[in-house]
């Protein structure tokens, strides 16, 4: 457990331990079943609140990625005049897969059937790859940056393991936003 962050313990303190008075705040979630067993249900700050629901991204993930066709998944939301919040769905296609509209139909189709319309994404950007660190975290930060086109404003991004993946992120998200509004 941390005990402070350094040079700023006030930020600690409020980050920490001001939610829930005198507790330490994680930030993950999780249930206790009726036999007393914890279970973590995943990060309580990856919710997203669209169209009066809040979901989690890795909710969202798991239905993509429980696709034949995908490989890996992140979603993030993007702002949306209606719905308040909509699904931006990063999609990692496996090798051999290449992508297109039916693909992304087919995707749109399966959150759909798993999850509910409410979750239906948005947006589906398919790509090469996925800004992960070395230790393979997902820069969610560097996706949302992309997704509002403030891709000039990314930050330090030295610790991705593939820095080449960020130009072609930009471009498809580019394309794949060409067109439609939120």
């Amino acid at each position: 457990m941390a005990r402070t962050v350094y040079g700023d313990h006030n930020r600690y303190l409020k980050v920490y331990m001001s939610s829930h008075k005198g507790l330490y705040f994680t930030g993950d979630g999780c249930r206790r079943d009726k036999d007393g067993y914890y279970f973590i249900t995943g990060r309580i700050d990856d919710v997203l609140c669209t169209s009066g629901h809040r979901i989690g991204t890795a909710e969202i993930e798991s239905a993509l990625v429980a696709h034949n066709v995908v490989a890996e998944a992140a979603v993030i939301g993007i702002p949306h005049r209606i719905k308040g919040e909509g699904i931006c769905c990063f999609v990692m296609l496996v090798d051999g897969v290449n992508g297109s509209n039916d693909v992304e139909k087919e995707l749109v189709q399966q959150v759909r059937a798993q999850i509910g319309a409410f979750a239906t994404p948005d947006l589906i950007v398919l790509v090469p790859g996925l800004p992960k660190t070395r230790s393979g975290k997902i820069m969610r930060r560097v996706l949302r940056k992309i997704s509002h086109g403030e891709e000039d404003s990314l930050g330090d991004v030295s610790t991705l393991a593939d820095p080449s993946v960020v130009p072609t992120l930009i471009t498809n998200t580019k394309a794949s936003l060409a067109g439609k509004t939120f």
